[in-house]
């Protein structure tokens, strides 16, 4: 028997594996929502221009949002031969209120502008909700950040001592990559601000409709000012898997930051229990595994952004089956997404600091080295590079003696040139307020950069 809406054509029925393959009713029915208030604006639309009258308006309305509440209920009964949800919604409300009044809703509209809306509405109100997840997690990182100003740490270049700098200055730094991942978002969520219903199938339509009134009821700015555009366009999904997989880089980094400063080696933080694993043969152990999986994660949205970018790479315009492909992956990353974000905000909530042992860590590797090299060229009037030298020398020494140059007790024994007043330059604390430069490490420097992101949160 041939029941599908599009069978008129056809002299045979689907193949039941046809049935099986073409349908995307098992991923796609996560745009219900998105697909009645696609409808409900459509209809409204019709009714405004005169293309359906009031009776049928109201009609169409009506069912609408009684098919909205059996889905919402659980009582909506999924059938795999009506392919997807668009046809889902179609046909149970023709049931409801008759095929006659039913079948006028698809009037100036095919499922390629359909999908198009619904997929593009899902994804702006997803974006929005993956911003509000970023700020609280910048709240959270400035919570630390207020608290630790002065808490003294190594940072690091090559995985090797570099220059002393506080533990706020250093968690600021990833509140200053979400709070780019934020910018992100709202430029994507710009440049998908326009609605690709009534674009019809590829050509628009000859019914005198009025795109801009329900681009408007959806909150669009405007229209796609192309229809072929319109409906082949899945800029908005790439532009959001890209998004997730740049917040994912800086989540991976921060959380491969977490599991080396929670291990023995550095012990500069304690993750809590509530957030940690045991191992089934060593009691003893402590195992990161948020942070593991959030990094690990990382892989699988990188995936689903290349398995789009590949689908749409040589699609020739405009609709292709091809870009049915186009939502399990997005719909994976953004889960994702959402996922780890909350339980990395929590954990992070919940993170100890062990000042001692990063004020200990500090003193290995000659972290105040550049200090005195700066000391030279200031207060010595002694080039750069030769500065570099006269301290590079002076470390290999300590070396040797293995100490590091924090340790000397007199610079002066080790060379002439350095004088009382060098050994100001070995105290950490000295060093950190000594950076004067925009966005440098010191204290005052530190409460501008949390007061610049607590202005961002503010207006935004």
């Amino acid at each position: 028997m041939k029941n599908e809406m599009w069978s008129g054509r056809f002299d045979e029925a689907s193949n039941e594996l046809l049935k099986e393959f073409n349908a995307s009713l098992g991923f796609d029915k996560t745009l219900f929502k998105e697909d009645i208030e696609g409808s409900l604006a459509h209809s409204a639309m019709l009714f405004a221009c005169k293309i359906i009258t009031e009776e049928e308006f109201k009609a169409i309305q009506r069912g609408l949002e009684q098919v909205k509440a059996e889905i919402e209920r659980g009582e909506f009964v999924f059938d795999i031969a009506d392919e997807d949800i668009h046809m889902a919604v179609e046909k149970r409300l023709s049931q409801i209120i008759g095929a006659e009044i039913g079948g006028r809703l698809h009037t100036a509209r095919s499922r390629n502008d359909q999908v198009a809306t619904d997929f593009k509405l899902f994804v702006r109100k997803q974006n929005l909700n993956l911003q509000n997840l970023l700020k609280e997690l910048i709240k959270t990182l400035l919570i630390h950040a207020k608290a630790h100003k002065t808490t003294i740490m190594p940072s690091f270049t090559h995985l090797q001592h570099a220059q002393p700098i506080s533990f706020s200055f250093y968690i600021l730094t990833y509140a200053f990559m979400f709070e780019r991942d934020i910018k992100r978002l709202r430029a994507s969520f710009e440049r998908a601000d326009f609605s690709p219903l009534g674009s019809c199938a590829c050509a628009g339509t000859s019914y005198d409709t009025n795109r801009a009134l329900s681009a408007k009821e959806l909150g669009f700015k405007n229209v796609c000012a192309n229809a072929m555009d319109g409906v082949s366009d899945r800029d908005f999904a790439l532009d959001m898997l890209y998004d997730i997989a740049v917040i994912f880089t800086h989540t991976s980094r921060l959380c491969e930051e977490l599991i080396l400063f929670s291990s023995t080696e550095f012990k500069f933080i304690q993750l809590s229990d509530s957030f940690s694993t045991g191992s089934s043969i060593m009691p003893q152990k402590k195992n990161p595994d948020v942070a593991e999986l959030i990094r690990g994660k990382t892989g699988r949205v990188y995936g689903n952004l290349i398995a789009l970018f590949t689908t749409m790479k040589a699609l020739p315009l405009a609709y292709n089956k091809d870009m049915q492909e186009d939502k399990e992956g997005l719909f994976d990353s953004v889960k994702t997404a959402n996922e780890s974000l909350i339980i990395l905000n929590a954990m992070l909530k919940e993170l100890k600091i062990n000042a001692k042992n990063m004020l200990q860590s500090c003193k290995k590797g000659h972290l105040l080295a550049t200090d005195l090299a700066d000391f030279l060229v200031r207060e010595k009037n002694i080039p750069f590079r030769k500065a570099h030298f006269i301290v590079g020398e002076l470390v290999a020494r300590a070396e040797k003696e293995g100490i590091d140059i924090c340790e000397i007790k007199d610079l002066s024994a080790y060379n002439p040139i350095f004088d009382e007043s060098a050994m100001k330059f070995l105290d950490f604390t000295h060093s950190l307020n000594l950076k004067q430069s925009e966005g440098s490490s010191s204290v005052k420097s530190v409460e501008k950069q949390i007061a610049l992101l607590e202005k961002f949160l503010e207006d935004n």
